[in-house]
């Protein structure tokens, strides 16, 4: 009976010391295109943030780019770029 109550003690004390040394829900001291590791509901949540995040500069970058390229394009007067980049403007920026 005595072995019984130890053995549920360790047991109970094992149990406590794996809740302590749980990782930490995401590398929030991280940029989220640095971020790597994602633990845990709260981690799950904030990986899909990232990837929010992380689409949306996508895009937003296409964007940039691409009025760049229609810039150069036009000085260029070549109506074929011209086009090209208009296309990609409408697909990649809010308006």
């Amino acid at each position: 009976m005595k072995k019984q109550g130890v053995f549920l003690g360790l047991c109970l004390l094992a149990l406590s010391g794996c809740k302590v040394s749980q990782p930490a829900p995401y590398e929030k001291g991280k940029a989220p295109e640095e971020r790597q590791e994602y633990n845990g509901v709260e981690g799950l949540a904030q990986a899909q943030r990232d990837q929010v995040y992380l689409m949306d500069k996508e895009l937003r970058d296409k964007c940039n780019n691409a009025k760049v390229d229609l810039a150069v394009a036009k000085g260029d007067k070549n109506d074929k770029e011209i086009a090209r980049q208009t296309n990609i403007i409408k697909q990649t920026c809010r308006q």
